[in-house]
């Protein structure tokens, strides 16, 4: 499987070849992360399938992206694959897949 980096300019938030990719989003498990740049915000959301979204703010970098991460602290049934792994907003970070 390729490896999916998710970074802040130049700096590596988050890295693993043990994510899961849903609706075109990579979601990296918890222990992929580098939770010193992730701060919890009081933003949340609900999918219709997946549950309610809880969000971080990024700050890494020297930058500050507010509600820029996401995950599913307690997803439906069928979304119990991606239980808080974390996906990162495409526009304000990237994550790319890259064979080693």
């Amino acid at each position: 499987m390729p490896t999916a980096t998710a970074k802040v300019n130049d700096q590596v938030i988050a890295s693993t070849n043990n994510y899961q990719t849903v609706e075109g989003n990579i979601y990296f498990p918890p222990g992929s992360l580098d939770q010193s740049v992730l701060s919890p915000s009081n933003t949340h959301s609900t999918c219709p399938w997946k549950g309610k979204a809880s969000y971080y703010n990024i700050n890494a970098d020297g930058t500050t992206l507010k509600d820029a991460a996401w995950y599913y602290p307690e997803p439906k049934e069928k979304a119990a694959h991606i239980k808080d792994h974390v996906a990162f907003c495409e526009l304000l970070s990237s994550a790319k897949l890259t064979e080693d």
